[in-house]
């Protein structure tokens, strides 16, 4: 990754490897972004803790994922939203959740978030991306 890149990331998509929700919504995006736009970072890698860090997450218990679009970060369901726009139709159309009213959607959000461990669980170690797919991972 240049230092351009890392200054002003665009389509990366910083997760918590060790949640089972969050990986496994990576590994969907994985398999519906063909063309490969997204990139990824766990909140656990120096690089993801640090870009954390930047934008105000603290990257030891985070309550939301982040998605760098244009090097805005955003989070809750506007991340959601620029994130789906990146994929191709249909899925794309499901971007229009980040038009719903803000506080009840990112309110489910964050109920979500908080809940993610419980209902979904949680793993020992991060999530180890496949030799095909480490391209598109950033884990320093």
């Amino acid at each position: 990754m240049s230092d351009i890149d890392r200054e002003r990331p665009d389509g990366l998509w910083l997760f918590d490897g060790v949640c089972n929700f969050c990986t496994g919504s990576v590994q969907t995006v994985l398999r519906l972004d063909r063309e490969g736009v997204i990139r990824f970072t766990p909140i656990q890698s120096a690089y993801g803790r640090a870009l954390a860090r930047a934008h105000g997450l603290d990257p030891d218990t985070p309550e939301s994922f982040l998605f760098l679009d244009h090097g805005r970060p955003l989070a809750k369901t506007a991340a959601i939203g620029a994130l789906l726009r990146r994929l191709r139709a249909p899925w794309r159309w499901l971007a229009f959740v980040d038009r719903l009213p803000k506080r009840p959607a990112d309110a489910a959000y964050d109920w979500i978030a908080r809940n993610r461990y419980r209902l979904m669980g949680k793993k020992d170690r991060c999530m180890v991306p496949s030799p095909a797919q480490r391209e598109r991972f950033i884990l320093e």
